[in-house]
Formats: structure tokens, sequence, C-alpha cells
């Protein structure tokens, strides 16, 4: 491991230790590599941790996050959704969250599945990989930015990461219904501060590239996280679970 991916990893442990006290947590896990890698992290930490994956039966990440977890064999639990509730538990969320903006209504929806199963399997905490995605370019906007240079690039993350930090307050709202809190250690100020000195050239190469994040990539698999999960191309939770496609039926 290069000396840049092991103070990438040494943040990481950082992050998780001063923002999450409790030992016994959940996680929420879709298999894709930003969760796996907390995951790996946080077990190797010490953490009591339970894998929580949600989604409608037979969902990508219903079926791939239990395929990783083969390999991992961590404590894994799974909520799948009904479609006859689903109508009724959405409108909800949107009153609540009181906002139109689709991505946080989705993210809300799921994280209000994530925070039911937590809350009866007795866990008050789900740790998130939220951050990954807007720190080391996981979106497909920054092959856009990046075709007009770095400065480009840096608008694109900053307006993400006010973006994720507003809408992780909405999710906290709907997580509060089960008493549980929704902690992103890698949305910290501290984190934040030194994933934006990794070279942008460590993180996505060119306007083709569809993989992006690549220290994280390599990362994760020097530390025993599964190839199946390094290599997997994002896929969002919303689609991954089937929720964005339930909710534009509902609309």
């Amino acid at each position: 491991m290069n000396d840049l991916r092991k103070e990438l990893l040494e943040n990481i442990k950082t992050a998780i230790a001063e923002n999450i006290p409790e030992k016994k947590i959940g996680i929420a896990f879709s298999g894709g590599v930003d969760s796996t890698l907390i995951s790996k992290i946080c077990h190797d930490l010490g953490y009591d941790i339970t894998l929580l994956t949600i989604g409608f039966p037979e969902s990508h990440d219903i079926l791939f996050a239990k395929e990783v977890n083969q390999y991992l064999k961590f404590k894994y639990e799974t909520l799948e959704i009904e479609s006859d509730s689903f109508a009724k538990i959405s409108s909800k969320i949107n009153q609540k969250i009181k906002t139109e903006n689709l991505s946080w209504n989705e993210n809300s929806i799921a994280f209000y599945y994530v925070s039911k199963l937590a809350k009866r399997l007795g866990l008050g905490v789900v740790v998130t990989a939220n951050g990954i995605d807007e720190l080391f370019c996981g979106y497909n906007a920054y092959r856009d930015a990046i075709s007009e240079g770095e400065p480009r690039v840096i608008e694109v993350m900053d307006s993400k990461l006010d973006n994720e930090v507003k809408m992780m307050n909405a999710v906290n709202l709907v997580a509060s219904e089960f008493s549980v809190r929704i902690v992103q250690p890698l949305l910290s100020a501290k984190f934040v501060e030194f994933a934006k000195t990794v070279p942008l050239s460590e993180k996505i190469h060119n306007s083709e590239d569809l993989y992006r994040k690549h220290i994280i990539r390599k990362l994760a698999s020097e530390i025993g996280v599964p190839e199946i999960s390094c290599n997997k191309r994002k896929k969002a939770l919303q689609y991954g679970s089937k929720i964005h496609k339930a909710l534009l039926k509902t609309r």
C-alpha cells in the first residue's frame, strides 16, 4: 500500500472513531465498494456491526449484497419493501420532509426502511458511506466536469457536498421516527478537508472514466474487500433498491 492510500485509510479510521462512539452499529449496505469498504474498516476497528440491506424483493441491492456478504460473512439482515404499503409510506415521508426534490424523497424513503430494520434489531445508530461519491468523483456529473478542468470539478464537488449534508438532515428527520440516528463520518469537516487534498488523478481520469473513485477501489482491494465489490460500477441506492421505479408509479 502506498503512502497516500495509507494516509487515506488512517483518515477514514479517524473519521469513524471520532464520529461513532457507539460500539454496536448497523451499516447501510448495498454491496457496492463504498458501503463494503466502510463495513470492513468498522469491523477491523472492533465495532459490533450488522449489515442492513433494504429493497423490493429480487432488487439488485438485495441480491448483490447477499452475494458480497458470502465473502465477508458479517452479521447481515434484510428488509424487503412491501408494494401494498409503499405509496402510503412515501406520501407520509414527502409530507414530513416537505420537498419535491426526487432524490431527497427517494433517499429519505430508503432510510425510513433502513431505520425501521435497525429499530427491529435494537440498533440506535446506522453508519453510511455517504461522502465518498461526492469527494472521490463517484457521480457521472464529474465526467462532464473534468472536460472543463479541475476548477469546474471543485465547483461540482462543493455543490454536491452541500446538497448531501442538507439531504442527510432530512434523512435523519425521517429516521427519528424510529429513534435511530444516521451517521455519515465521511461528511465530517475534517475528512472533507483531507479528501480535497487527494489529487484529482487518483479519483477520475477523464470524461470517459466509467468507474472513477480509483483510490477508493485500490484501498478497498488492499484491505480485503471482495473484488466483485471493488470492481462494481456505481448503482445509486434508489435504483438498486427499486425505490425510484416504485416512486415514479405513485406520481
